[in-house]
């Protein structure tokens, strides 16, 4: 071995944003005799305590949760899952195809931005003793909940040009006033006499949020706002677009905050206040990247490194020395643990400083040296650095703004029409439950 190869494993490591893995904890699993005891009828569809226990399993991965789990927990998770089992039948209903690729894709997207490697979310799952499909099923039904909703809306699914160009001197007259880069989770109160307990189960929601489960896996298993699926993200945005509950919470939130609820029209909002800007203005340096991830079986001891440890570190030495352009980097990454390309990413929010050091050096298309870290070797090649103002609007993004506040418009009647329609019998621990009559159902609330 030589002195270079042995160089790299005795200095310190170098910490690096790793893949965010999700805590394991889940409560025991429910009884035999219960599993498929019957907690809910929907228009003639059964929903299982088992389909509640495995979403309450799923709960506990994604959310953090331990031991166990408070029976308003459950209550809640069945009425979401009463909800979507209303949503797939209209989906059914109308024909209205997602295809496995669909799934894919969104699992995907979740994955890369949990910082998950591909295929890490069904591992998860499956070393949690949860079935890959409670959560597939679940994407399945907002998938095809979204493209029912862009298919009612008809005409008014076409942004016309006077409308983006509109919404552009809007927000180009807002130039030097706040802006806040927001998360959401939409809880509804569909039952005005189940008030408390919603709440009770949005408040335990935040107290695992604050103790570090992650925001966008969250929304994407319980917020019923059509972000849901963009793991909550509403994007930068300006206080007077959001509900006036919403934006006055978010004006007074240091960055990083998770609320208390806000009622709104509708039900709870939970939000997420990531970071704050100057409309208009925001001049910063994005870097676009590719990364080869080379995997430790096992965690490296710096004075005692296994063989194959040694030979991962001596294959990212030999990349570092050989590659002169990001294809290469990327052609090296394929088949590994981690994506080939992150993902653009702000300079200045690289951490940790060292690693932002290193990239703002860094020449174009040339790798870093072996970056050590606990469980493998990274090497990363700046492919391109550019300075823009991203406070910029686009008309692409005007017109996806648009749009989103339309649909959830429009969700939030369609819904309350299927619920008025429905024969749902709630059978868990408590009297049969007839549909929400509209008269009962709160106004919608805005996009």
């Amino acid at each position: 071995m030589t002195a270079a190869m042995q160089n790299p494993l005795r200095t310190p490591l170098l910490a690096l944003l790793g893949a965010a893995m999700i805590s394991l904890t889940v409560p025991a699993s429910p009884a035999r005799a219960q599993a498929n005891r019957v907690a809910a009828v929907v228009n003639g569809d059964v929903v299982t305590a088992n389909e509640v226990a495995s979403r309450r399993r799923l709960l506990a991965l994604t959310a953090g949760m331990t031991g166990e789990t408070p029976g308003r927990a459950n209550d809640q998770i069945l009425r979401l899952l009463v909800d979507e089992r209303l949503r797939t039948q209209e989906v059914a209903r109308r024909r209205i195809p997602v295809t496995d690729a669909d799934i894919a894709g969104t699992v995907g997207d979740i994955e890369n931005r949990n910082g998950l490697p591909p295929g890490g979310l069904r591992e998860n799952l499956r070393r949690a003793g949860i079935d890959p499909r409670v959560l597939y099923d679940q994407i399945r039904a907002q998938i095809g909940w979204n493209r029912l909703l862009r298919g009612q809306l008809g005409n008014q699914a076409q942004i016309s040009e006077a409308e983006i160009n509109e919404y552009l001197a809007a927000a180009r007259a807002r130039t030097g006033q706040p802006e806040f880069l927001v998360s959401e989770i939409y809880i509804p109160v569909t039952n005005p006499g189940q008030e408390t307990e919603v709440r009770r189960f949005v408040d335990d929601v935040i107290a695992r949020l604050r103790q570090g489960a992650p925001f966008p896996m969250v929304a994407t298993q319980f917020s019923q706002s059509q972000t849901a699926l963009l793991g909550g993200d509403l994007g930068w945005v300006q206080p007077e677009r959001l509900d006036p509950e919403v934006g006055a919470i978010v004006r007074q939130m240091p960055e990083g905050a998770v609320s208390n609820p806000i009622r709104v029209p509708g039900g709870f909002v939970i939000a997420q206040l990531r970071a704050k800007r100057t409309a208009g203005r925001d001049i910063a340096t994005m870097l676009t990247l590719r990364q080869a991830f080379f995997p430790f079986e096992g965690q490296v001891n710096p004075a005692a490194p296994t063989a194959q440890q040694l030979r991962q570190v001596e294959a990212a030495q030999r990349l570092s020395e050989t590659a002169r352009s990001c294809d290469q980097v990327e052609a090296a990454a394929r088949g590994g643990p981690r994506p080939a390309d992150p993902g653009q990413v702000r300079q200045d929010t690289v951490n940790p400083p060292e690693l932002r050091e290193l990239l703002t050096s860094l020449p174009i298309g040339r790798p870093t040296q072996p970056i050590i870290s606990p469980d493998g070797v990274l090497i990363i090649a700046v492919c391109t650095r550019e300075t823009r103002n991203l406070a910029e609007l686009t008309p692409d993004q005007a017109r996806d703004r648009l749009l989103r506040e339309r649909v959830e418009l429009i969700s939030r009647q369609v819904q309350r029409d299927l619920q008025r329609r429905a024969q749902i019998d709630i059978r868990n621990q408590a009297p049969a439950t007839p549909a929400t009559p509209a008269a009962a159902t709160p106004p919608q609330r805005r996009g």
